[in-house]
């Protein structure tokens, strides 16, 4: 008979880019009061899009529904840490999460997106974590995930906020959630 309470689902983030040379990896992460899920999400678009959606901090396609939490409801907890694209992070084994910012340095071909940039006004800082973890006594891998939300996501937020205020929102919320599920100390921003 087992003793211990149900895991709590909390919260899921809709999307996260975590980049690699090959190919950058879409991931919502569900949340729970024990663990981080990294859920890989089906590719959508091209590494050429969600390099430049990593560089600019916005969906550059905006065809793609988030799921919800409810959507996850279903599924169980233990197929979706026996995933092998899926990346399960105990809160308990967390070393260190940092947030940062980065503003992109543009290259010629993309001109037009600095021009359209310095006409709006608005900088583009693109927030980005990275979650430290032991996996062993002797292994402690890290994973840096950009915060960049999807166009379903973003859109409607536009048309009252900035750029800069919905994607400093958008990493504020995840950072939120994350100093209210892991271990005191663990994260700086």
């Amino acid at each position: 008979m087992n003793s211990l309470p149900p895991e709590t689902r909390l919260a899921l983030i809709h999307r996260v880019i975590v980049p690699d040379e090959k190919y950058p990896t879409e991931y919502a992460i569900l949340v729970t009061d024990t663990r981080s899920i990294f859920i890989r999400q089906k590719k959508t678009r091209s590494s050429y899009w969600l390099r430049g959606e990593m560089k600019f901090g916005t969906a550059l396609v905006t065809d793609v529904i988030p799921k919800t939490l409810e959507d996850y409801e279903q599924t169980s907890l233990g197929s979706l840490t026996t995933d092998p694209a899926n990346i399960t992070v105990p809160h308990e084994a967390v070393v260190s999460l940092g947030m940062g910012k980065e503003e992109p340095e543009f290259r010629a071909r993309e001109f037009f997106v600095w021009l359209t940039m310095r006409r709006q006004g608005h900088r583009f800082q693109v927030y980005n974590f990275e979650m430290k973890y032991r996996q062993s006594p002797n292994a402690e891998p890290s994973i840096r995930f950009y915060m960049v939300p999807l166009g379903a996501y973003f859109k409607p937020e536009r048309q009252t906020k900035s750029r800069e205020t919905i994607l400093r929102e958008y990493a504020i919320e995840a950072l939120e959630m994350f100093q209210k599920v892991l271990p005191a100390g663990i994260v700086s921003s």
